[in-house]
């Protein structure tokens, strides 16, 4: 059982603005009525421009975290764009290889880069939630399919099986005091919508945000990180994938159908698609371009034996359920539901 977390934020630093401090609150208040207890590690309240300025602290608290015996959990707070810059201090003297620990760690989102790099260093890692889109959650209390994972994770230390939500709901627009116990809109739900290939399949799961990805191949954002991500080898290499069930989400930023197709095409070139035994995707947030995405997903793998899983309740779209990373897992579209060997 979960007793101790530790907040980190290794992306973004808006955690520390003043202006989201009432969000703050709200998830300390429920993290505390689980009887947990919870710290930031030194810089995770130091603000955006700080953190922005800083990687080798956000790289500095995320070793910490690691190091510390008395942490039973790293929770990231959100994600960002730029988790990346963490590569050198991580990497340069096999620190983070050095430091990692039998801890859960969970974030999504940016977050995927840090995924990658542990599952470069041999740690298995959970995707799905973090501590502000989630535990922060303006509305009266969490989602509730958000916060049965959520409660099953700090309760046993793992995630045995997941299935679909009832509903999803739509962005949230605002995010000001006055929002406070409003919910967002819900729609229902269809469940895992099997695009082509055998229902059932399985294997180890592995990968995140198509747009993070997409950045590690694509240097429109950042010019310098396709060159770092390939100086430390970050994205597996295709033999690694082999036997591996590739997972997509996309971001808040909606990325148009022309980029989600680029996206493909870099992952494609790796030769990921001809090494996993699938693909899980996300639901879109607010359902945008899901139709175009399910034809490219198609036409870009272009291997109709492939299994291929769309509108899985996991990345940006809300609710969020939580997918342990490097264990064996069966996804059986026929009977709703993903089991993972814990």
């Amino acid at each position: 059982m979960i007793k101790n977390i530790a907040i980190v934020s290794l992306s973004s630093g808006i955690l520390g603005e003043g202006f989201i401090r009432f969000e703050v609150e709200i998830g300390l208040r429920r993290l505390k009525e689980y009887g947990l207890n919870v710290r930031f590690m030194p810089n995770a309240l130091k603000g955006l421009e700080y953190i922005k300025a800083h990687p080798e602290k956000r790289a500095q608290d995320l070793l910490q975290a690691f190091r510390d015996p008395s942490v039973d959990m790293i929770l990231c707070a959100i994600g960002g764009d730029d988790t990346y810059r963490l590569l050198p201090y991580l990497f340069d003297n096999n620190e983070l290889a050095g430091a990692v620990s039998n801890k859960i760690f969970l974030g999504f989102s940016d977050t995927t880069i840090n995924h990658f790099m542990l599952h470069k260093a041999g740690v298995n890692s959970f995707y799905g939630q973090a501590f502000l889109p989630d535990i922060c959650e303006l509305s009266s209390d969490m989602h509730p399919y958000t916060r049965r994972y959520f409660e099953k994770l700090i309760a046993t230390g793992t995630i045995s099986e997941i299935v679909p939500s009832d509903v999803w709901y739509e962005e949230r627009k605002k995010f000001s005091p006055d929002q406070m116990g409003i919910p967002t809109a819900s729609h229902p739900n269809h469940g895992f919508e099997l695009l082509q290939g055998a229902p059932v399949f399985s294997g180890k799961i592995l990968g995140g945000c198509i747009d993070s990805m997409y950045d590690m191949f694509n240097g429109d954002r950042y010019a310098d990180m396709p060159e770092l991500c390939q100086r430390y080898g970050l994205f597996p290499e295709a033999e690694d994938w082999m036997g591996r069930i590739l997972l997509l989400e996309s971001s808040e930023e909606k990325m148009a159908p022309a980029q989600y197709k680029k996206a493909l095409d870099y992952l494609k070139r790796t030769g990921v698609f001809s090494s996993v035994t699938g693909v899980i995707a996300g639901k879109p947030m607010d359902e945008t371009y899901a139709q175009e995405y399910k034809e490219l997903l198609a036409e870009v793998i272009d291997n109709p034996k492939l299994p291929v899983v769309f509108n899985l309740n996991i990345g940006h779209s809300m609710p969020r359920c939580i997918i342990p990373f490097g264990v064996d897992a069966i996804v059986d579209v026929e009977k709703q539901i993903i089991k993972f060997d814990v």
